[in-house]
């Protein structure tokens, strides 16, 4: 056999090219065959010289032979050393640098989003990595066990494979060429893929010289045939002086191949051809689908991501490896993300660092303590995407200082499902193309929304079913419900953990429930089937009418039927009469909005704020006996999330992830909830309730709607309401949209110190009545209060102090301000060094009046020091008149303390 005969019975049919070259010699004539495609990575024909000798003759892997004479034999290539040489300086090269430092700037490169975790965040100071299981076809096809907690948190620990091990040899000794990464959303694929390539910018994968990474959504968007030395140059112009030396070497590669799922990929050969030429133009998807076979590159290695519903799209002949990424299944690992990310540096945007680390320290140990619990927050952690939304949140509920509020709480979520769901489509292959998020809206969203309704968090199979399956009927419908329960379903709604409702399901995150909901009304998919089939009747008919118009137009000018204008006009009687429908529509969404947020069952709840923190950190104190009645279930976010979904950036938001809500549609329902609202509002609210309020005015970002909202407010009580930081700039924010005088500010034992009334300075220059009794205001706050005082602005004419922790300095500072002098009647405390305050009588009677309000147990603290520092004073002042008054003011504190110790007052 030749050895052309032989060269070309080690490939498959029409995978090489022959160049032959006639070269005369001495004794005969020399022939060149080239198996270039055999070639690992081969990067086209090589155009060879005559040569003298044969043993000049250097091909990576050639065949020649000498004709002419008795002897055959075969040239062994004569220079490979000289080409790996050479091929490993390629390697090195400045253009390989400049494409890591390319690479490295672009996946280093964090979303505004991340912004917030202070200057020095960055993916490698943060990033751990989520355990990943080394799987099977086989497992991957079998049914899935029943989804429970004890099965995602106790995944088998003999099967976890690391990252670098990957491309290791299997079980059998073979050489992983092709390694299928797969997960569900949420468990932290593109995130590891971005770490990946970082790791190997900064020399931390040795394995590969060379990485190559391609977004399968970039290529889904171009069908135009493309070489691919064209597509890698055309994504990484570096690369250009590289990539000819593909398949010429040694030379590691790895593809990254990220989000496959958005590839439709054939792998038959009616569908996909055969090509192993770099330089030929074919489809993006023929490109990968060859290099998947190893028909292109075959020494190439290739790693691919995907959700679990494509994975079978890759025939398993192909792969040498499956791995399941599993998340954070270990609970430790979601400690670590959690110390990590809000024990950065700068991460408070605070100055008083030794403070802010107190409390960075004292969140990241409630949180430990919660997760040791067992707890639903676990549940919820075991996918990566939910520990940035658990320290998103506690980030903005515990460091925002800024007025106005860098963020909204609805533009963290909108923001979180943007980070997961934009340009995800649920099926690429399905031709409605419907994206992630709306279908999530429509399915998952009626389900959140019965649950609101019904005052449920906990829901059955059946209660599944008849959401999701009740309205399917027809193939395209069915395929979309399977590719959602294998690659979405586990992202929303995990397995319940309360003692027997183990089969049950709760969503992910409580507020997602809300969100959801808020976003089904909002959206207009809570519809009857009237409302529903009239829409379609009205598209229908409008889009006839138009055309049926133009026709009796022409009709009429030539015939002068009077019946026409009247049929004409009759054509557009139903569109008409369905916008007005329609507009009936968004005065619902206005009334559910507005009637949820004025529940009066809700009216003594804590504020959604204090919520939203203890559903994370927990509850300090005993656990909940299983036989007690859980409280009520309450829903405070849904209007709240409704009003911040119809914000302008909210709606952008959404637009992107195929969700729209169109300015008409917001402003038409803000003008229908305006009256409602502001009507309600005057009714006086309790202190949570008025909270809530003021944070629906911040969540909706309507200027103009808080100023019309907030001008008929004339006193604010917020008094037992704890004003953390964010509370305080909500307030601040919100009362700023207007300039009018506040008759009272009621901040009675709001947990206020001085770096709150900094915040709030803007607003209490405006009451004229302000209440600032029991709360952690020491003697530093002292200058604070008196710089308010004598501002030039300042109306305030009734300050009540007592109760504070103020040292005799402070008192003498305040107690000097005088009514007939500054304006300003100063309630400070009961003495005033050796007299007793003139005040004393109306400070005992605002105690008396609020007891019911009040925390009993401090105030009787309060009166316990009261009576020792009236005795103390009495003792110090030789005054007989006073030492008189003294003793009366003595006896009244008594009576009122023995009153509380006896529970009779």
């Amino acid at each position: 056999m030749s050895w052309a005969m032989q060269c070309q019975s080690y490939l498959p049919w029409g995978s090489w090219t022959q160049l032959r070259r006639s070269l005369s010699g001495s004794r005969g004539t020399w022939s060149v065959y080239l198996c270039a495609a055999s070639v690992p990575g081969a990067a086209g024909s090589y155009f060879l010289r005559k040569v003298p000798r044969a043993s000049d003759v250097s091909l990576p892997r050639g065949c020649v032979r000498y004709q002419g004479g008795s002897q055959e034999h075969s040239v062994q290539p004569s220079s490979s050393r000289h080409s790996l040489s050479h091929l490993r300086n390629v390697a090195s090269s400045d253009a390989i640098k400049k494409h890591q430092k390319s690479l490295s700037a672009w996946f280093s490169h964090q979303p505004n989003e991340e912004r917030q975790f202070g200057p020095s965040f960055s993916l490698d100071a943060v990033h751990v990595d989520p355990v990943i299981r080394e799987s099977s076809l086989e497992e991957i096809l079998k049914p899935s066990p029943d989804l429970t907690i004890q099965n995602q948190l106790q995944q088998p620990c003999s099967q976890v494979i690391s990252l670098q091990n990957l491309f290791d040899v299997d079980a059998c000794g073979r050489q992983v060429k092709n390694v299928v990464l797969y997960g569900t959303v949420g468990t932290g694929k593109s995130t590891l893929i971005k770490k990946m390539v970082v790791d190997w910018c900064h020399g931390r994968l040795p394995r590969f010289e060379l990485v190559i990474p391609f977004s399968c959504e970039d290529l889904s968007h171009s069908h135009a045939p493309i070489s691919l030395r064209r597509l890698i140059t055309k994504k990484y112009q570096h690369l250009r002086d590289v990539v000819p030396m593909l398949g010429a070497s040694n030379l590691k590669v790895l593809f990254i191949l990220n989000g496959l799922e958005r590839l439709n990929l054939d792998f038959r050969l009616a569908g996909t051809e055969l090509c192993c030429d770099p330089n030929e133009p074919v489809p993006p998807s023929a490109i990968v689908v060859n290099l998947l076979r190893k028909y292109l590159l075959p020494e190439a290695s290739i790693i691919v991501t995907t959700r679990p519903s494509a994975v079978r799209r890759i025939p398993g002949k192909y792969v040498g490896r499956y791995a399941e990424i599993c998340g954070f299944s270990d609970t430790n690992l979601q400690k670590l993300y959690f110390q990590m990310r809000l024990s950065q540096p700068g991460c408070s945007g605070q100055n008083s660092a030794g403070s802010s680390s107190g409390e960075q320290e004292n969140l990241v140990e409630m949180l430990s303590r919660n997760l040791e619990r067992h707890n639903q927050i676990a549940a919820a952690c075991f996918l990566p995407s939910y520990c940035w939304l658990v320290c998103t949140t506690l980030h903005f509920l515990y460091f925002t200082r800024t007025v106005p509020p860098s963020q909204t709480l609805t533009g963290i979520y909108t923001s979180f499902l943007r980070l997961n769901f934009s340009g995800e489509v649920l099926d690429s292959t399905d031709p409605t193309n419907i994206s992630m998020m709306k279908y999530v809206a429509k399915t998952v969203g009626k389900l959140a929304y019965e649950g609101v309704m019904s005052r449920k968090t906990c829901f059955s199979e059946d209660d599944l079913r008849q959401c999701f399956e009740v309205e399917m009927k027809t193939e395209s419908e069915l395929n979309l419900l399977e590719v959602f329960r294998s690659d979405v379903f586990r992202f929303f709604l995990t397995p319940c953990v309360q003692p027997g409702k183990e089969h049950t399901f709760v969503f992910t995150i409580p507020a997602m429930q809300e969100y959801l909901a808020a976003l089904y009304v909002v959206l207009g998919e809570k519809k009857t089937l009237a409302q529903r089939v009239g829409k379609e009747l009205s598209e229908v008919i409008g889009k006839v009418s138009e055309d049926v118009a133009v026709v009796l137009n022409i009709i009429s000018k030539v015939l002068p039927l009077r019946f026409l204008p009247v049929l004409f006009n009759l054509l557009k009687i139903f569109p008409r009469y369905f916008s007005r429908l329609s507009g009936k529509d968004r005065d619902a969404i206005a009334h559910t909005m507005a009637e949820e947020l004025f529940k009066e069952e809700d009216y003594y709840n804590d504020d959604v704020l204090d919520q939203i923190n203890s559903s994370i950190l927990g509850v300090e104190g005993p656990m909940r006996h299983p036989d007690e009645a859980p409280d009520d279930e309450v829903f405070e976010l849904f209007p709240i999330f409704m009003g911040g979904i119809l914000s302008r950036r909210n709606r952008a938001i959404l637009e992107q992830l195929g969700c729209s809500i169109k300015n008409l549609a917001a402003f038409e329902i803000a003008k229908a909830m305006k009256k409602t609202v502001i009507r309600n509002s005057r009714k006086g609210l309790p202190p949570s309730e008025l909270m809530d309020y003021l944070f629906f005015l911040h969540e909706f970002q309507n200027e103009r709607f808080t100023a019309e909202a907030i001008h008929s407010l004339r006193t604010v009580n917020l008094s037992s309401v704890k004003m953390t930081p964010l509370k305080c700039s909500v307030l601040a924010s919100v009362m700023g949209t207007t300039c009018h005088e506040v008759e009272e500010l009621n901040l009675t034992s709001c947990n206020l110190d001085t770096s709150s009334l900094r915040i709030l300075f803007p607003v209490l220059l405006r009451c004229k009545a302000l209440h600032l009794q029991l709360n952690s205001l020491g003697s530093d706050a002292c200058k604070e209060i008196r710089d308010l005082l004598l501002h030039d602005k300042c109306v305030v004419s009734n300050l009540r102090l007592y109760f504070n922790d103020i040292s005799e300095d402070g008192k003498q500072v305040l107690h000097s301000l005088r009514m007939d002098r500054d304006g300003v009647r100063a309630l400070v405390f009961l003495t005033a060094g050796t007299d007793v305050s003139d005040y004393w009588s109306n400070i005992l009677n605002v105690v008396q009046r609020n007891l019911p309000f009040w925390d009993r147990e401090r105030v009787q603290q309060h009166l316990a020091l009261i009576l020792q520092d009236l005795e103390s004073s009495r003792r110090q002042t030789p005054n007989p008149w006073r030492k008189a008054k003294f003793l009366r003011v003595e006896s009244e504190v008594k009576k009122m303390l023995g009153k509380l110790q006896h529970g009779t007052l």
